[in-house]
């Protein structure tokens, strides 16, 4: 039997691992935000408190929120000594801490321990609290592959077997098997959701190999050449931080029945390439700023791009009401509406 989720007064305890990083930042002001929460299926709880664990500090906004519990440190340390902020009444955990894909590739025991380790040490965690909450679990797309002698189908299909081709893929993938044993168990209420990459990301560029896809629109915004290290074609399936954040959020709102099987959820995407990219950050902010990408190629990062799919036919999460961006332009616009302070004025219009 699974733990029914509380209903009417009280609270609902989240915890998100990486909730100093991008992502984790914005569901903490998201659900901070919003105020209340539909655990699994049941009636709106008050969010708060908030635990958001990672090895650096969030921004002072959350940290002056009386809602916000910040712990720093290594997760595997933190989970090895019980100071991870699990206890008997974490309702939900967003577990998004992890290695990124080119540093899972670059560094294997990096990889290991970030992403192999860590999870599975924290759905031990959670089990051992005997209260089964429920685990949003980040998965990737890089679960999908161009194998040799399994090619990747043109279109991804709820159903499609995942062919991981890095050691970013392959762990995201064990992470969603564990999460599926956990769940059939009993241990947890498990949900896993595969993200697409997202676009455009704020701050300063990361290990990611899809890394590209923010930069070439982000550093040209604020004045700054960026590289385009794969062929303009090239096509990506890409998501929003708006519509990434409303996946995670749905996944841990849907109820057993509508969640349906056990195995994680591809979210939508909005397929586009590099030169659409261009092309929409020429329509939004002038023929300048977009000159400002340079097109280099990188073999290394165009033979880990390659083999990702682009186009995702997501029934699935569709029928939990989540659907894709509708252009990329519109994704463009609302990084300039939302990063005013670090767009250069000529690029705003």
């Amino acid at each position: 039997m699974l733990k029914p989720i509380a209903t009417g007064a009280g609270s609902c305890h989240v915890v998100i691992t990486g909730g100093a990083g991008f992502l984790g930042v914005r569901l903490a002001r998201t659900l901070l935000a919003q105020g209340t929460l539909s655990l699994a299926g049941a009636a709106p709880v008050v969010v708060g408190p908030i635990t958001l664990v990672d090895r650096a500090a969030p921004p002072a906004d959350l940290l002056a929120d009386p809602r916000v519990i910040a712990l720093t440190g290594d997760l595997n340390e933190l989970l090895s000594s019980g100071r991870a902020g699990l206890d008997a009444h974490t309702d939900v955990v967003f577990h998004l801490a992890a290695a990124v894909s080119g540093e899972c590739e670059a560094d294997f025991d990096l990889g290991m321990r970030s992403n192999f380790a860590a999870t599975l040490s924290l759905l031990e965690a959670c089990r051992a609290l005997k209260t089964q909450p429920v685990v949003v679990f980040a998965s990737s797309l890089a679960v999908f592959g161009d194998a040799p002698g399994v090619p990747l189908p043109p279109v991804i299909e709820d159903t499609t077997l995942p062919t991981p081709q890095s050691s970013y893929g392959i762990q995201k993938f064990i992470g969603e098997q564990w999460v599926a044993d956990f769940s059939r168990k009993g241990f947890i209420q498990g949900r896993s959701v595969r993200l697409m990459t997202v676009s455009v990301r704020p701050g300063k560029p990361n290990g990611a190999a899809s890394s590209f896809l923010s930069g070439m629109l982000r550093e040209p915004l604020a004045g700054v050449r960026a590289i385009c290290p794969v062929p303009a074609d090239t096509p990506v399936a890409l998501s929003s931080p708006a519509r990434t954040i409303a996946g995670l959020i749905g996944a841990a709102q849907a109820s057993a029945q509508t969640w349906g099987p056990r195995t994680a959820m591809t979210l939508p995407a909005l397929t586009t390439t590099p030169a659409e990219m261009a092309a929409a950050l020429q329509q939004v902010a002038g023929p300048a700023v977009a000159a400002l990408i340079d097109w280099a190629p990188d073999a290394a990062i165009h033979n880990i791009v390659k083999t990702w799919p682009a186009r995702i036919n997501a029934r699935r999460a569709a029928g939990l009401g989540l659907l894709p961006d509708t252009s990329f332009e519109e994704i463009v616009r609302e990084y300039i509406r939302e990063n005013t302070d670090v767009i250069k004025p000529a690029s705003a219009s």
